[in-house]
């Protein structure tokens, strides 16, 4: 099996607090095969966008980054600060989750978006600006040619979230970081830009690492899910086996959470009772299990085991003692 473009191994970012330190992810092991789709899901305040900002090192000075992120070969966490600078853009692109504070209010978004073009390629300020009114018009903005000149604060949410992706895939990057790259866009223009994500993910072979809300987006776009809880994977597994046969209860719960066309009349959705705990009330044992309506005893005592089988990994206690079936949605 060829290795994968990244592979992140046992990744851990820890903020310091009160003299100790409080962990934020939790050994995340995750492989991104060239050419592929992988999406990341869970609720707000499970580390998935901190794990993909841990990837390109771009964490706040009171975190600490430990494990490896290996990119075609490369642990680019020992990387000299010089030489990562150099992937960033280049041959990672990172699509950010809030446009308006990752866009420089003061500056054209056209200008913004050509800063890669120029720092990385070279290319001259004229034929910069062709490329991306091309991107513009790929991603839907209208009249590329004088948005290009317009201000961050001149365009709408969705308009600024276009800029945003178009800057991100700008030099062609064999791997793109995306989160929520689709949340301020309406349906159709979302679909549009899914299927351009999938476009240069197939075309350019680059591999993309997709963190989303949306379970609709994931059935339609990964070939690889991973489920993430209190900054610990709790599930992966290809996107058909996870939505057909779900093994961790908190992926039972987001699946039963989930509106359906099949349903007949109109019925209350079941939801997760409480909500993710915060970094300094962090629960011992399994960190869904204040949760969870089938913990067991040892849950509360002890981090769960991880199984593994192929493609499809879960960490849970129920699953790692034979008993799936014990972790069945409410009804």
């Amino acid at each position: 099996m060829d290795r994968p473009l990244l592979q992140l191994d046992q990744l851990c970012v820890d903020f310091a607090h009160d003299g100790g330190w409080l962990p934020a992810v939790r050994q995340v092991s995750l492989g991104l095969p060239a050419a592929s789709i992988t999406c990341l899901v869970g609720e707000s305040g499970c580390g998935k966008s901190l794990t993909a900002r841990a990837i390109l090192g771009l964490t706040p000075d009171t975190a600490r980054i430990s494990g490896k992120v290996l990119f075609e070969g490369h642990d680019l966490l020992t990387l000299p600060a010089a030489q990562l600078r150099c992937i960033r853009g280049r041959r990672i692109g990172m699509v950010f989750q809030e446009p308006m504070t990752a866009l420089n209010p003061v500056l054209r978004v056209g200008l913004q978006a050509a800063e890669p073009l120029r720092l990385h390629l070279g290319m001259r300020k004229a034929e910069a600006r062709r490329r991306v009114e091309e991107l513009f018009a790929q991603v839907g903005i209208p009249a590329p040619h004088s948005r290009y000149d317009d201000y961050p604060h001149q365009l709408s949410g969705g308009m600024r979230q276009r800029v945003m992706i178009a800057m991100a895939l700008a030099c062609a990057p064999s791997l793109l970081l995306a989160d929520e790259p689709t949340t301020a866009l309406d349906a159709t223009i979302q679909s549009q830009i899914l299927r351009l994500l999938r476009g240069q993910s197939e075309e350019r072979g680059m591999a993309i690492l997709l963190i989303t809300h949306d379970l609709g987006v994931v059935a339609q776009m990964g070939a690889l899910v991973g489920v993430m809880y209190a900054g610990c994977l709790v599930e992966k597994a290809p996107a058909r086996q996870l939505f057909a046969d779900p093994l961790h209860p908190y992926t039972r719960g987001l699946l039963a959470a989930m509106p359906s066309r099949n349903s007949a009349g109109l019925r209350r959705l079941p939801a997760i009772e409480g909500t993710v705990p915060s970094l300094q009330a962090m629960p011992p044992g399994c960190p869904y299990q204040p949760r969870c309506p089938h913990a067991l005893p040892c849950c509360a005592e002890a981090m769960p085991p991880t199984s593994e089988d192929g493609e499809r990994m879960v960490r849970c206690w129920l699953v790692g003692q034979g008993q799936a079936d014990a972790a069945s949605p409410q009804s």
